[in-house]
């Protein structure tokens, strides 16, 4: 008797630990199958369903897009600093002796690259072949133009707020004229790329709610069309939850396959404008050509994809489910 009731306790405890268990597995295979099952139901309507998922591909692609154009953009402006230069005009009639002597010294300044002398003749006869000038420099008596120094900044030293407390340090030396600071444009640059990223957010943030709406308003479709087998659903004591799962997983879908089309969008984008980016920086013998969006570029994309897709569904759901009950 008393093995009998030993036996039939460990049957009992392996029978109550397999229950969580088959549980959690029937769980997830639900899940998988309502994933596979409501990308059928979209299968069946390619072209509503394509349609739906254009109009959050191109929302989000506008973003996207001008994120990357950003980026790039500012990748530039990156490689202009680090060739931003200073220019020092000296004072006139100066020894040569000392304006070498400041030379050295400058090239011993932390943050300084290299200095490159230009002398009042090398200024004149430069100005003479770019200018056109000639005959009237001619006629002048003198030479009219100043001995220049060129401050070459390391890469440390290239960023704005750290030239500029080069530009005061050199500012205060005895032999110096005119201290010129020749990256003024790549501030305002800058600030033109800040005012962009503002944009840019701001427009993100309006078409989210698009997206929202968009994929809100496909889901209450839906949830109406299928009124009937709700009810029916709910009658046989399905939950809230149950009945819930399929339109958010369509709203899941929806989202992923927006998100990829705005990524082909932004890569057909950057496709377009790559050969005209290349000639226009040959012109200016760079080497600048477009980037395409990076792997975190992507990961958001497709994340936000995802959530505003499975967001708007959810929205849609909360509100309309409530209102279907048997009567």
């Amino acid at each position: 008797m008393k093995r009998t009731s030993v036996k039939n306790t460990d049957t009992e405890n392996r029978q109550r630990s397999r229950k969580p268990r088959g549980q959690v597995n029937a769980y997830f295979t639900h899940h998988l199958w309502v994933l596979v099952s409501s990308l059928g139901v979209l299968w069946r309507t390619p072209l509503a369903t394509l349609m739906t998922a254009a109009v959050i591909g191109i929302a989000l692609a506008l973003p996207a897009g001008l994120h990357v154009l950003l980026q790039n953009v500012q990748q530039l402006s990156t490689g202009w600093e680090g060739t931003a230069q200073m220019s020092l005009f000296l004072k006139p009639d100066v020894p040569e002796k000392r304006i070498q002597a400041l030379v050295d010294k400058l090239r011993g300044w932390d943050g300084v690259a290299g200095v490159r002398y230009i002398s009042r003749e090398q200024a004149l006869a430069e100005f003479r072949e770019l200018s056109g000038f000639g005959d009237a420099l001619d006629s002048l008596d003198e030479n009219p133009l100043p001995a220049v120094l060129v401050l070459q900044p390391t890469t440390g030293a290239a960023e704005p707020a750290q030239m500029e407390l080069l530009l005061g340090k050199v500012q205060k030396l005895e032999l110096v004229d005119l201290a010129q600071l020749d990256m003024e444009w790549v501030r305002r640059l800058s600030g033109i790329i800040e005012v962009g990223k503002r944009g840019v957010l701001l427009l993100g943030g309006l078409l989210a709610l698009a997206i929202l709406l968009v994929v809100g308003n496909t889901i209450r479709l839906t949830i109406l069309s299928r009124r009937q087998e709700i009810i029916v659903t709910k009658l046989i004591g399905a939950t809230n939850a149950f009945i819930r799962r399929p339109f958010l997983y369509t709203g899941f879908w929806y989202g992923l396959m927006g998100a990829v089309l705005a990524w082909l969008l932004v890569a057909a984008l950057l496709g377009l404008l790559s050969d005209p980016v290349n000639r226009l920086s040959f012109l200016y013998n760079s080497e600048f050509s477009l980037g395409g969006p990076g792997l975190e570029t992507v990961f958001i994309l497709l994340g936000s994809g995802i959530t505003l897709g499975l967001l708007g569904s959810w929205l849609a759901v909360g509100k309309h489910l409530q209102a279907i009950e048997p009567s």
